[in-house]
């Protein structure tokens, strides 16, 4: 059995360079891979492309990579709540690509299986499509989308072994599993891990081949981004 086990962030991290493309799981601030994105900060590492289906909010998560200026290109779905990633938008200090949830997970996914490229009716006749392939299949029009092409994977599991089998927890999961082997090397972080025959297999969401790398994280935050609560009558 291969373990892939590393005993810190740091010794996790190890290889990133300035101008690598890295992906990122969680949606909003659910399921981030928190440890992993403050080391990034530690490091200091510049013109990045990060690929999320958000980009956090001002101060937390890829926030704080926008905040110090590392990333050059966000590959993004939603980003509505962080006004550090509007304002170097609209300057065009950050390039910004837009792209359909659905075809942000199927890229990933394609990546994660070795296609290097998907057919989605997503964007057709929409400025998504501008300058893609398009084609016909049974009356109905589709565009070509490349597979993403990623340095590092960056996720967050509930639990993992240390033969790198992942498991997830509710929502948390999002865009977790399909960024698991999709990128040169996958690093994840769990909340716990465990010796490898103690999680159940029929539970495990993502077995360890997808991964090269996990470590036990530490001080989640677990930040809600809006928090609304019943008034007390």
């Amino acid at each position: 059995m291969i373990i892939k086990t590393v005993d810190s962030v740091q010794k996790a991290t190890e290889g990133v360079e300035d101008g690598m493309t890295f992906m990122l799981g969680g949606f909003g601030l659910c399921g981030i891979p928190e440890n992993a994105i403050s080391e990034l900060v530690r490091l200091n590492i510049k013109n990045l492309t990060c690929i999320s289906n958000n980009a956090g909010v001002d101060d937390f998560g890829l926030g704080q990579l926008l905040h110090k200026k590392q990333i050059d290109k966000m590959v993004s779905s939603y980003v509505g709540e962080n006004a550090i990633f509007e304002k170097q938008m609209l300057s065009g200090e950050l390039e910004v690509e837009l792209i359909p949830q659905g075809t942000l997970a199927a890229r990933c996914q394609a990546a994660q299986q070795g296609f290097p490229a998907i057919y989605t009716p997503a964007g057709y006749g929409t400025e998504v499509a501008e300058d893609k392939e398009t084609r016909e299949f049974d009356g109905k029009m589709y565009v070509l989308e490349e597979a993403f092409k990623a340095d590092f994977a960056f996720v967050k599991a509930w639990k993992g072994d240390k033969a790198g089998n992942l498991v997830f927890k509710g929502t948390a999961r999002n865009f977790n599993p399909v960024m698991c082997g999709a990128a040169k090397i996958t690093v994840a972080e769990v909340e716990e891990l465990v010796e490898p025959g103690e999680l159940d297999p029929n539970h495990i969401h993502v077995p360890g081949i997808f991964v090269q790398r996990i470590f036990q994280g530490k001080n989640y935050e677990k930040r809600i981004e809006q928090r609304t609560v019943r008034q007390k009558d």
